[in-house]
């Protein structure tokens, strides 16, 4: 057992690296078909993003806007068209150099904040605009309660979608209210019905621990009530308290003891979810092993091998050698002004906001979203896509790491994979991997 004092267990959330904190303006605002001209495009991933919700939540610091009024959605829609017309002509299409989409997603905000006709739009312009055969891959949307009406829920299954993924939280009413989230569990009920009878294939909920009042015995009524569903996965998430949120400015959370609160509930959560036959696929994602891998969402991370498309002004894109995306916000009125920017905009063609991505940026990019899965991360395939090993790029950070107790001993000679404390610690062991340049460019981003 190590005695090293370890970090403080949740840092950040990290779902992609370099984060958008670290993105700035492009001053030579690349074009698009320069960028993708040399990129592989057999096995690209679409995302499609909508930055739209009823409410806002107080944990929440994605680009979202609450309502979309004066035909907003139809704007934000035609907007999409035109980028994702010039998008796809910008990837180009010839030869075996064809483009293919290997995954889907809409995310948001709440996708189905759109209605059903609007979700029809929406998967016209990825079929018909981008060429993503939406039926013939796994396509994951995202959902709430207030908004998993049947209507749109008929349009999802009818166009392909595999899974859905609905954000619950709690099923505990006064635990909801203080993550300023208005909801009633009758509500949640009420809408997992829906979605079961949709028949979509994987059903994920999603539950936060860590919400002021929470207690082990009102978290394990929760896991047991989104149980009673049988969904095919769970994402168990931190309760973070970011700037410019509705807790943030309430000045909730930030001390030891809620760590120390969040980590407890963490283990017994993992420990629950494990004893019913759940597999564990990283620190936030748990799913039944029964669930066939083509339907099956991804796993908690944006693939390590670049070639993603995102459509949307809260969307990214990735190059090997650049991440890019519109401009970003969490004060609601800087989310606004982007928003109505983003709608009027015609040329969709360049590049705005972004990072270049050197070869030591791509080591640590692969090298942390491989080990935050639990399957962890094989040298060989390491080596063969950068000709050195792990241990040679970061052999200090490893070194910790395994000073830690972080890193699992017992894992067959060859995979780099965590421990279960490891994986506890990931909201830790993520940070420590960023670059000196990337943090920087992440603690003078101006907050808006």
């Amino acid at each position: 057992m190590s005695t090293t004092l370890a970090p403080r267990p949740y840092e950040s959330y990290v779902y992609a690296y370099p984060h958008k904190t670290a993105y700035r303006p492009l001053e030579d605002r690349p074009a698009l078909r320069g960028l993708w001209a040399a990129e592989r495009k057999d096995a690209l991933s679409l995302y499609l993003h909508i930055p739209f919700c009823e409410v806002r939540c107080g944990f929440c610091n994605l680009f979202t806007r609450i309502g979309a009024p004066d035909e907003l959605t139809t704007r934000y829609l035609d907007a999409l068209d035109r980028q994702a017309t010039a998008v796809r002509d910008a990837l180009g299409d010839s030869g075996t150099d064809s483009v293919r989409f290997a995954a889907a997603a809409f995310g948001g905000g709440t996708p189905t904040y759109l209605d059903a006709d609007e979700l029809d739009r929406l998967c016209d312009i990825a079929e018909k605009r981008m060429g993503a055969d939406l039926r013939a891959v796994p396509l994951s949307v995202e959902t709430s309660p207030a908004t998993a009406t049947a209507d749109r829920l008929a349009v999802l299954a009818e166009r392909g979608a595999t899974r859905l993924s609905i954000g619950v939280q709690s099923f505990v009413d006064a635990e909801a209210k203080a993550a300023v989230r208005p909801q009633r569990r009758a509500e949640v009920e009420a809408a997992l019905g829906r979605v079961r009878d949709a028949r979509i294939p994987v059903l994920n909920i999603d539950l936060i621990y860590g919400i002021d009042g929470q207690t082990e015995a009102s978290w394990r009524h929760s896991l047991d009530a989104a149980l009673a569903w049988r969904p095919e996965e769970l994402y168990l998430y931190p309760l973070y308290v970011r700037p410019l949120t509705g807790l943030g400015r309430l000045g909730a959370g930030g001390d030891s003891a809620w760590d120390g609160q969040r980590l407890r509930l963490y283990r017994q959560g993992r420990d629950h979810l494990l004893a019913r036959g759940y597999e564990q696929r990283s620190m936030r994602m748990f799913r039944r092993p029964d669930i066939p891998f083509q339907d099956a969402g991804a796993d908690d991370y944006a693939c390590q091998t670049d070639g993603m498309i995102g459509l949307g002004c809260g969307a990214r894109s990735y190059t090997s050698a650049l991440h890019y995306s519109f401009d970003y916000a969490v004060d609601m009125r800087e989310i606004r002004a982007i928003i109505d920017t983003y709608t009027a905009t015609e040329d969709f063609s360049r590049a705005e906001v972004g990072r270049r991505i050197d070869g030591d940026e791509a080591r640590r990019r692969h090298l942390l979203q491989s080990l935050l899965q639990a399957g962890g991360m094989t040298e060989a395939g390491y080596r063969e896509r950068f000709g050195s090993g792990p241990g040679e790029d970061f052999p200090a950070e490893l070194a910790r790491f395994a000073a830690l107790g972080w890193l699992d001993e017992s894992a067959p000679t060859g995979l780099l994979r965590l421990s279960p404390e490891g994986l506890a610690y990931s909201d830790a062991l993520g940070p420590a991997l960023f670059s000196p340049a990337v943090r920087a460019s992440m603690a003078a981003y101006e907050r808006k």
